[in-house]
């Protein structure tokens, strides 16, 4: 009972525009306002006597004090508009940068309110932006995620070197270990990656035991220069053993300098990669420059 209380009065008057708040306020101002005249009209009328010269004045000033009420009223009802804007806004799941700050009336504690939950829910529309473009297993960015990043970074017009990187014979350790050793192996091999490369790298699972990195700034032959040093550090602190020999892996390189062409690149590197393959494994293959 002391929660609807408070309410009494609102739903009381709902049926003055029941659809506008704004309008039911400014109805109670305006009669409330004119209190005063109703009454000096009804004693006149009740002495049977009307005195213009006050009349007149009090009319005025009733008038005057209406206009610079509701004005006001409206001014100060406009941070409660502005926040059910927001609000609605929160509410629909879309993200809000800016909430004007208020005092530390009701209104301000109004928008303080909104404002928080407008960051709340901005840091959980990042939260499931980086959980839809993120790989579950390993951490790094999915096929999605990673295009979508190497993306903006080629808007910039930086040149970079694209890298496709199969692990070798993969299939065996599943078979010969189990799934949770494979995972485990390929979880290590995106750390290895993000390790041994450079931060401003963007590197990503593309699928199964495919791996996709991005490097820019670069020139061709220091990227496979990079990729080796990779692959050598593959042997020298093996992730598993199959047959007495380290896991090892095989690697396509591609270059490319637009977002346009970045699809057609990855194509260049995964026959690239192709060919390290059918060679022997274990190696790097650089692809032509795309166009």
């Amino acid at each position: 009972m002391q929660n609807a209380t408070p309410m009494r009065f609102y739903h009381a008057t709902r049926f003055l525009f029941p659809r506008s708040y704004h309008l039911r306020i400014f109805v109670i101002c305006f009669a409330s306002v004119h209190l005063p005249l109703v009454a000096f009209l009804v004693a006149e009328a009740a002495r049977g006597e009307w005195h213009l010269e006050i009349f007149m004045p009090l009319l005025l000033a009733t008038l005057a004090g209406t206009v610079i009420a509701i004005a006001a009223l409206g001014a100060l009802l406009a941070p409660i508009r502005h926040a059910t804007v927001l609000l609605s806004a929160v509410q629909a799941g879309k993200r809000v940068d800016a909430v004007p700050a208020g005092g530390k009336d009701l209104a301000g504690q109004l928008l303080a309110g909104v404002g928080m939950a407008a960051a709340a829910t901005a840091a959980r529309i990042d939260q499931l932006t980086d959980e839809a473009a993120r790989d579950l297993l390993t951490g790094l960015f999915n096929r999605r995620g990673f295009i979508g990043a190497a993306s903006i970074r080629l808007m910039a017009g930086r040149k970079a070197a694209v890298a496709l990187l199969d692990l070798d014979y993969f299939r065996l350790v599943n078979e010969r270990y189990g799934m949770a050793e494979g995972d485990r192996v390929l979880q290590d091999f995106g750390d290895c990656l993000t390790e041994n490369l450079r931060e401003a790298d963007v590197v990503g699972r593309w699928g199964g035991e495919e791996f996709v990195v991005m490097m820019f700034d670069i020139a061709p032959d220091r990227a496979r220069q990079a990729l080796d040093r990779l692959r050598h550090r593959m042997r020298s602190s093996p992730l598993v053993m199959l047959d007495g020999e380290p896991l090892t892996f095989s690697c396509g390189l591609a270059t490319v300098n637009d977002p346009d062409n970045l699809e057609s690149a990855m194509r260049l590197a995964d026959s690239a990669l192709y060919t390290a393959k059918l060679a022997g494994r274990d190696q790097v293959r650089a692809a032509p420059v795309a166009e």
